[in-house]
């Protein structure tokens, strides 16, 4: 099942206004912080890398991997926006600059 148009409508409502962006592929998204790859959305749910700042945010939560063959992620539970935009934010902080394409 892919994630339907309104659930992505209402997650980027108000976490747009704070850089985060989500890029369709293959019917779910992955979900970008200041251009840099913070998680995804699959069936209507949001997960997150396994990061330091997210481990510290998240403890307790669901390691599960979000597809068939993916690497276990944090599934984000809350639909609190001031809670997702600081955790994404703070995911974000954490990564690396992605390196600029040729």
């Amino acid at each position: 099942m892919a994630t339907s148009k309104e659930y992505i409508e209402n997650f980027l409502e108000v976490l747009e206004l704070h850089g985060v962006r989500v890029y369709p592929m293959m019917g779910d998204y992955v979900v970008y912080c200041d251009d840099k790859p913070v998680g995804c959305i699959c069936d209507n749910h949001l997960f997150v890398k396994i990061t330091p700042a997210s481990s510290k945010l998240l403890a307790g939560a669901p390691e599960l991997p979000p597809y068939a063959g993916a690497k276990p992620r944090y599934l984000v539970e809350s639909e609190d926006k001031a809670f997702l935009v600081k955790l994404l934010e703070e995911v974000a902080a954490g990564l690396p600059t992605p390196k600029k394409r040729k």
